[in-house]
């Protein structure tokens, strides 16, 4: 038997008291948050005539995605990553900061403190040498075209089987991952090999609730970076490696035609020891365009919880 309640003053003055109306302490904007949001979960129930069983298996699934830490990647996957980041857009719209290279979402799988080098860096530890070598190279501009010397270029990507180092315990510390200062050009180096894309664990929390959803949870091959200078707006980006079959069927919502970049196959040795490379490596070249901005919230990343972060501050 189907009955609806909410609209109901029993149930309307209940939500009142269930978000601390009646109360003199705690937070105004907390509680009306609060209230809309089990406001809109409430009427939920009664709309889709929820039952007991429904409510107490989603209550599990909850607490199965908290124990193995996958909020954050089912995030991405309903989308609310893409979302803020849409919001964002707009605001930099209305700050009149268009323009630069597109932002695109962060992702849960960044740690702090990966070493930093001038200019040109290794970021593989050499332990994979079946692996595609990769030359990762691009130059930071403003939006004048002017080069940025001494941006910070944090980059940090998987490996060939779709593992990040830190959350991989197979692999070494801070394999993948660096932090590149801009040379006086304003360019970047890197030696890396190409990565894999992945898939959120099968039978995982995120799993069912994306199984549930008739959706795949594949992720194509791509590369983070935050790049940030003073007097710059802060970067958050990633591109995606051209010729991936989820390039434009990313669970996580992250492709932008802006950000898809073709790697250049290279088979010439000279080519291979003026990089001090010694054989045949694909080439995958990333400029990079920060808009201009005084105002320092916006110079730094937004503030998440994030690997390490604490403690590298």
């Amino acid at each position: 038997m189907t009955v609806k309640i909410f609209d109901t003053p029993q149930v309307q003055d209940f939500l009142n008291t269930v978000a601390g109306f009646d109360q003199a302490g705690g937070s105004e904007r907390a509680k009306r948050i609060v209230h809309r949001l089990l406001a809109d979960l409430y009427r939920l129930i009664d709309d889709f005539d929820v039952t007991p069983e429904e409510f107490w298996a989603t209550i599990g699934l909850m607490n199965e995605l908290g124990k193995g830490s996958q909020f954050g990647l089912l995030a991405p996957g309903l989308g609310f990553d893409h979302y803020l980041d849409m919001r964002m857009d707009a605001e930099d719209e209305a700050r009149g900061l268009a323009g630069g290279t597109p932002r695109t979402i962060e992702g849960p799988l960044y740690v702090a403190g990966a070493p930093v080098a001038e200019g040109i860096t290794r970021m593989d530890d050499g332990s994979d040498s079946d692996s595609e070598v990769m030359w990762l190279t691009g130059q930071v501009r403003d939006t004048d075209g002017r080069p940025v010397a001494g941006a910070r270029v944090e980059i940090w990507h998987a490996n060939a089987k779709g593992g990040y180092s830190h959350f991989d315990p197979s692999q070494s510390e801070y394999n993948l991952r660096r932090t590149i200062i801009t040379d006086a050009e304003g360019r970047y180096r890197a030696r890396s090999i190409i990565p894999s894309g992945y898939g959120v664990p099968e039978g995982s929390p995120t799993d069912r609730v994306l199984k549930a959803l008739g959706r795949h949870g594949q992720r194509p091959a791509h590369i983070h970076y935050f790049i940030s200078a003073p007097g710059h707006k802060h970067l958050t980006t990633q591109i995606n490696l051209a010729g991936d079959p989820y390039t434009w069927d990313d669970f996580a919502f992250a492709t932008r035609e802006e950000l898809l970049v073709e790697g250049r196959p290279i088979d010439d040795a000279a080519e291979a020891e003026a990089r001090g490379l010694e054989g045949p490596f694909t080439e995958v070249v990333f400029d990079i365009e920060l808009s201009r901005t005084e105002a320092p919230e916006l110079q730094s990343r937004h503030k998440r919880p994030r690997a390490l972060e604490q403690a590298a501050d």
